[in-house]
């Protein structure tokens, strides 16, 4: 991972975000760039997230939304969300975790108004106070957003 990456999350954050990306591991990054210079940054990685008497859906899960402090509000982070769903063509779902949620409210993603939980050890381990939303792509099933939903567990931020 490229340290301008780094360090342009660091600033958005406030904190250090190594152990975080450490944490969820690779994934996919979407880069926005201003005059050449890093200034806003996504990146999704794969998980299973499972509704209620479903298979689970590949899903391209959305981690790390960042703009630098000082580009904020210039329309960079819904820039790089707009270009997101073509290249998820192979994923059945897109979901995140919002710190905020009008941006993503306005590009479209809705939240899972069902129960959610983490798929650990064979047993399922609720997460009430989680909120995830999702963004419907073009392989996704019908969906009731009213059922129980799971994800695989993993450490750190399970959702």
């Amino acid at each position: 991972m490229e340290v301008s990456i780094r360090r342009l999350c660091d600033a958005a954050y406030g904190t250090p975000t190594e152990p975080y990306f450490a944490a969820i591991g690779p994934g996919e990054h979407l880069l926005g760039r201003l005059d050449g210079a890093l200034v806003s940054h996504l990146m999704w990685v794969t998980r299973w997230l499972q509704p209620e008497g479903s298979a689970p859906l590949r899903t391209a899960y959305v981690e790390m939304v960042a703009t630098a402090p000082a580009e904020r509000r210039h329309g960079y982070a819904t820039a790089l969300l707009a270009a997101l769903p073509p290249l998820l063509q192979d994923y059945d779902l897109a979901a995140l975790c919002p710190a905020t949620e009008q941006l993503y409210h306005r590009m479209g993603w809705c939240f899972w108004r069902g129960p959610l939980s983490t798929r650990k050890d064979h047993e399922l381990v609720s997460t009430p106070e989680e909120r995830v939303m999702i963004l419907p792509l073009s392989r996704t099933p019908t969906l009731n957003l009213d059922l129980p939903l799971s994800v695989e567990w993993r450490p750190g931020e399970v959702w």
